[in-house]
């Protein structure tokens, strides 16, 4: 139990952190909006040496001290939420200072690292929750600017710089990564890429009507594989994945993705294939550069065999291209 300081309010704090098994907070928005129940937002604004989490990470406060995401690996979350119900109480947002010179001596980060989380209500929040549901739905990048007095936000298109005035925090679209063929490997990789966070878009060339049963994929597409590829955009947060054991579907899907902006593009089947392919694909004008994008044969190689195992290792790789790329 956690008691917050200059009330008499208590906050049951979880025994498992369940509010942080997902970066998704407009689900919890929308839910909480329906409930009536006011809101605050939490974001991680600066960090000095390590953490366990990105800047900008995110916790969701709801009046009645529900919480989802988190901005520290554990440390802080039940002290912000504290502070968030607080500021909901007196109207003041506040900076939080946490770590290592950080004036709150009780509460240290196990990393060794310093960070700022900014909290504060948020204001107008049903139409803050349909912006963002609006950009996402459309694939498009926006930033959310708060001012750092106040608190007051507004949202522009593409990712802004942060000012002296306002803090700034850019939200991209979901990664996608579009899987194509039947198998075993793309059912489970339907099934689990929407636990951490990735929407699925399924083409099954001439396949059945609807959908594998208890997979609901951001988009399902049965007709022939032209059709289907032509229908499909393919933006900087796509990954494409040729799962179909055919070579010349590969090898369209693979050209048809290079082609395109999609960050990472993947083919399963064997290495003793990867030359063939490789030059295959430099006939029809994928020069180097582009080539950079392909995984042959796809997935991490951890020595997976099952079909869980291997869309594991796509996963895997999945994450692993986004992050470099955004490194660089």
């Amino acid at each position: 139990m956690n008691v917050l300081r200059e009330t008499d309010q208590t906050l049951d704090w979880p025994a498992w952190p369940e509010y942080a098994l997902s970066d998704d907070l407009l689900p919890p928005l929308r839910e909480w909006l329906a409930d009536g129940q006011r809101i605050a937002l939490a974001t991680l604004v600066s960090v000095e040496g390590p953490s366990p989490r990105p800047l900008g990470s995110e916790m969701l406060v709801a009046g009645d001290g529900r919480v989802a995401g988190y901005v520290s690996g554990g440390c802080v979350e039940a002290a912000v939420a504290a502070e968030a119900l607080l500021a909901m109480a007196d109207g003041r947002p506040r900076l939080l200072d946490y770590g290592v010179g950080s004036p709150v001596l009780d509460i240290q980060l196990s990393c060794g690292g310093r960070i700022g989380i900014f909290v504060r209500e948020l204001a107008r929040p049903g139409e803050y929750s349909n912006l963002l549901t609006t950009a996402r739905r459309e694939r498009r990048p926006v930033t959310v600017l708060s001012h750092r007095t106040t608190g007051d936000w507004s949202i522009v298109d593409g990712e802004a710089e942060a000012s002296l005035a306002q803090y700034a925090r850019v939200h991209t679209p979901p990664l996608r990564v579009v899987a194509v063929g039947g198998d075993p490997v793309t059912l489970a990789l339907a099934r689990i890429a929407p636990m951490i966070g990735v929407e699925v878009a399924l083409l099954r060339p001439h396949g059945p009507a609807t959908p594998p049963h208890g997979v609901a994929p951001a988009a399902y597409d049965p007709r022939a594989l032209e059709q289907a590829l032509d229908a499909m955009a393919l933006d900087e947060w796509t990954a494409v994945y040729s799962l179909s054991h055919d070579a010349e579907t590969d090898h369209k899907v693979a050209l048809h993705a290079l082609r395109s902006r999609a960050f990472a593009v993947g083919v399963l089947g064997s290495r003793h294939k990867i030359e063939s392919r490789l030059a295959q694909l430099k006939d029809d004008g994928i020069d180097d550069e582009a080539l950079q994008r392909l995984h042959l044969p796809a997935g991490i190689p951890i020595g997976a065999q099952t079909p869980y195992g291997i869309a594991v290792s796509i996963l895997a790789q999945l994450s692993q291209s986004d992050r470099a790329r955004s490194s660089q």
